[in-house]
């Protein structure tokens, strides 16, 4: 008979096409994953992925794989269910976040989170926007906190608060006489920001559509922190979610101004399954967040 644990394994390589990736994934060694995918492949009587240098599922593969996701989603289904009937927020929650939140907000959420519902098992995977709602589609995670609005069907969302967006560069810049800066701002000097697939680089190119972005460059940069020691450097400016300004300002020499209005921001908030029964779970933890949410950075 195929367990539960088989399924997990196979649509682990499934999913990565590396044996490898998929034992990191499901925390095994590599021979104790593949001993499983074997002895499932003895059980069903057919292959299931051609063994080379490349790992690719046999036709019966690609469709066992997609059988065997909806399975799992099953059994967390029934899981999700009985969490649901304990209370709100009790057992293992999957939490997804981006990478432009997840170090501003989870070390004032976490706490606040373990002091209210002390039962709560979370787990939190950091990772970019589109291989969270990949993996919230797959059933790999419950919910997800992101910029919204997101492109996916399927999902339903709880806005929770706008995050403003402010202009960063070097401190030894002369001052503006100006309070607030403008868009025209930001032709002064290179634009600096995060490297492809980061929905804050499209956010921030959005902002600028009106004006010509042939100084907008990544580097390569994969964090909001690297951006600001880049800006602090004198390498160009960049422009920094409020969010993260207590954290990235204090630590770098840098200068932030707000921009006058209409100020540029990001919604934050929640997204998650319309199918998933813990709706009112998601609704107290999107609660917690705009709780704890940091007071305006005094600029």
């Amino acid at each position: 008979m195929i367990s539960t644990k088989q399924l997990l394994y196979f649509d682990a390589v499934a999913r990565l096409k590396h044996f490898g990736r998929a034992a990191e994934d499901r925390a095994v060694t590599q021979p104790a994953l593949s001993m499983q995918i074997q002895e499932m492949e003895r059980e069903l009587g057919v292959a299931l992925v051609e063994r080379g240098r490349t790992i690719r599922l046999t036709d019966a593969g690609e469709e066992i794989a997609v059988r065997a996701a909806g399975i799992l989603q099953q059994i967390e289904g029934l899981s999700d269910f009985a969490s649901q009937r304990r209370g709100i927020l009790t057992g293992r929650l999957r939490l997804g976040v981006i990478p432009s939140i997840a170090p501003y907000l989870l070390p004032t959420v976490l706490p606040e989170l373990q002091a209210r519902y002390p039962h709560l098992e979370l787990r939190i995977r950091e990772t970019l926007t589109e291989y969270l709602l990949a993996q919230l589609e797959d059933g790999t995670l419950d919910v997800a906190l992101l910029a919204l609005p997101v492109d996916a069907v399927g999902l339903e969302t709880i806005a929770l608060f706008e995050d403003r967006f402010l202009l960063a560069t070097a401190a030894d810049v002369p001052a503006p006489k100006r309070k607030r800066a403008r868009i025209d701002a930001l032709d002064d000097a290179p634009l600096l920001l995060l490297e492809e697939g980061h929905c804050l680089r499209e956010q921030a190119l959005s902002f600028c559509s009106l004006r010509s972005t042939d100084n907008a460059d990544s580097f390569g940069a994969s964090s909001l922190s690297t951006l600001v020691q880049m800006v602090a450097s004198g390498m160009g400016q960049t422009l920094l979610p409020e969010m993260s300004v207590g954290l990235e300002a204090a630590r770098n020499e840098v200068r932030v101004m707000r921009f006058e209005n209409p100020e540029p921001s990001r919604l934050v908030g929640l997204a998650f399954r319309k199918t998933s029964p813990l709706k009112a779970d998601f609704e107290a933890l999107g609660q917690v967040i705009a709780d704890t949410q940091p007071a305006p950075a005094q600029i």
